[in-house]
């Protein structure tokens, strides 16, 4: 079974037990820092997956590593642990994630620009694509590209909204191209 497959499966039993309990907003904030832990500590993952240490053992540096967060995250962490899928602790977290913007009616978009948008120009990103996808809220990260040239690209899960300089010189290269053929 594929990694995704399995890393949904138990983002989907995270979510349902986060609303059953009415826990969504702290699973969530506690899986970030869970996937900020695995992301910048690459010698827990490591250490995780060395076969000569015990389960007993890792299992109590999860609980040092995460103590304070809540209790079924650490409880996810260990049942990962004792069936060795520790390594797809950032998919779950980022299926969680998603699963819990849909249940609200967020997207994420990442805005590609030449410089770093202003409030004003956020705002008005954020009314025009939460109509076009509506939704209710748009979360923006902006990442600033000087290789667009000017204008904007804007990715929402797998759409792309190009209005990049750099893609319309393309274009009319390829269309020069073409006419010269």
């Amino acid at each position: 079974m594929s990694k995704n497959i399995v890393a949904k499966r138990y983002a989907d039993a995270l979510f349902q037990l986060g609303e059953e309990k009415n826990t969504l907003e702290t699973l969530k904030n506690d899986l970030i820092v869970v996937k900020e832990v695995f992301s910048n500590n690459k010698q827990l993952d490591t250490f995780l997956a060395h076969p000569s240490v015990g389960n007993e053992k890792k299992q109590q540096v999860l609980d040092k590593a995460f103590d304070g967060l809540h209790v079924d995250v650490l409880h996810t962490l260990k049942l990962l642990l004792e069936r060795g899928r520790t390594g797809i602790v950032s998919s779950i977290v980022d299926d969680f994630i998603q699963l819990v913007n849909d249940k609200k009616g967020i997207a994420e978009a990442k805005v590609y620009s030449v410089r770093e948008l202003s409030a004003l120009e956020r705002d008005k990103l954020k009314q025009t694509f939460a109509k076009r996808f509506n939704k209710k809220d748009i979360h923006l990260i902006n990442i600033v590209d000087p290789e667009i040239l000017g204008g904007i690209k804007v990715q929402v899960g797998n759409t792309i909204f190009d209005g990049s300089l750099k893609r319309k010189l393309k274009r009319m290269e390829r269309d020069i191209i073409s006419a010269n053929n």
